[in-house]
């Protein structure tokens, strides 16, 4: 079918979900931290400290996942695609991690590789457009091409293919003022000190697609630092006449489907009401559904050397099926009871490991092909 995706909640028809084979460990270094600052310097929830030893007493770079973990995320992929088939959802899959791609290099830098499983960070799929976003994650820097088997197939069916500017993502590359000035919790040790480069340009662009909430021809997206400005600027320009762009400054560090999702014309899922001070004009006067505040019930008990990267609100990052059905993860009874209060069809899928891998069922799906145009919600 033709790439046609404007929003977060019409029918759905195509997807890609994305593959956690071969994740074996995060690498803690700038961009990294920088990325989960708001998480990961919390104290209530964060493993281990910065200083992490590896086995020989030397400090360590890497922090190692269990295998029994990506093995039962693996299956709980598994599940989810088969839930979204048993919906008449046509599933598109990444291509593998090689074993023997262990890292990307650039001019400046190199760093271990992962497994392309948040997909939804690296490409915003606008309309008929395919934009693939400049990473903000240096070990995540050509994960895109895990996709484009399928990004070419949509190419020759019609669909437009654009990649924003890549940044050279030298230290000097990251804005540091949100990690720096931020109070939420944090940070328990400083975000290290850029360290100067023959190749510095000062601050780029990087950014995600995780960043916008994509409302028919409305585009809403976090700002909040000097990266994704300069990113939204990109944006503005080259969508001018086909979308228009609504800045929220701050909503999160970066990324907002954990904060906010809109599920249908008119009806927000929302982290709290405070989230609508926010928002723009139009958007303020949808319903918000607040869910009940998680709990520890809702998730796995971890040891001190699982490195946990999401808060616990994390189970917001639900998925929208069409107006009228959610995949909810079986572990939030609360959030499931909530949303059938309000007229959705809720459908369970097992998820355990969410928050040692950084992503829900939105992070891991890219939607492709909905049943809907670039309609106008907020006039």
């Amino acid at each position: 079918m033709l790439l046609n995706s404007f929003d977060e909640w019409s029918p759905l028809k195509e997807i890609i979900v994305g593959s956690a084979d071969g994740y074996t460990s995060h690498e803690r270094e700038l961009s990294f931290d920088l990325f989960f600052h708001d998480n990961i310097s919390r104290s209530e929830w964060y493993y281990p400290r910065l200083s992490a030893r590896d086995d020989t007493g030397e400090a360590s770079g890497k922090s190692r996942i269990k295998q029994r973990y990506v093995d039962e995320l693996t299956e709980d992929i598994e599940g989810i695609v088969s839930a979204l088939e048993s919906l008449s959802v046509k599933v598109h899959r990444p291509m593998p991690l090689a074993k023997d791609t262990v890292e990307v290099r650039t001019l400046d830098w190199s760093a271990a590789v992962v497994p392309p499983l948040n997909i939804r960070d690296n490409t915003l799929i606008a309309g008929d457009e395919i934009i693939e976003t400049p990473p903000m994650i240096r070990s995540r820097y050509f994960e895109t091409q895990f996709l484009t088997p399928v990004f070419a197939d949509y190419f020759r069916q019609g669909a437009r293919w654009t990649v924003m500017p890549r940044p050279l993502m030298t230290d000097a590359s990251f804005d540091l003022s949100y990690a720096r000035s931020t109070t939420v919790g944090g940070p328990m040790e400083p975000i290290a000190d850029e360290q100067p480069s023959a190749y510095d340009v000062g601050h780029e662009m990087m950014f995600d697609g995780a960043q916008c909430l994509r409302l028919g021809r409305d585009l809403l997206v976090n700002v909040s630092n000097a990266n994704h400005a300069l990113a939204c600027d990109w944006l503005e320009r080259h969508l001018r006449g086909r979308f228009r762009i609504h800045r929220t400054y701050r909503l999160s560090d970066s990324h907002i489907d954990s904060m906010i999702l809109a599920l249908r014309p008119g009806k927000l899922l929302v982290r709290s009401k405070a989230v609508a001070d926010f928002l723009p004009g139009p958007l303020r006067r949808w319903d918000m559904i607040v869910p009940p505040e998680p709990t520890d019930s809702n998730f796995p008990r971890y040891e001190d050397d699982d490195l946990v990267l999401t808060s616990p609100y994390i189970d917001l990052n639900v998925l929208s099926v069409d107006p009228d059905t959610v995949l909810v993860n079986e572990a939030c009874p609360e959030l499931m009871r909530t949303l059938e209060q309000h007229g959705f069809t809720v459908v369970p899928v097992r998820h355990r490991h969410r928050r040692i891998f950084g992503g829900g069922f939105h992070c891991f799906t890219l939607d492709t092909v909905r049943d809907a145009g670039p309609e106008d919600y907020l006039s």
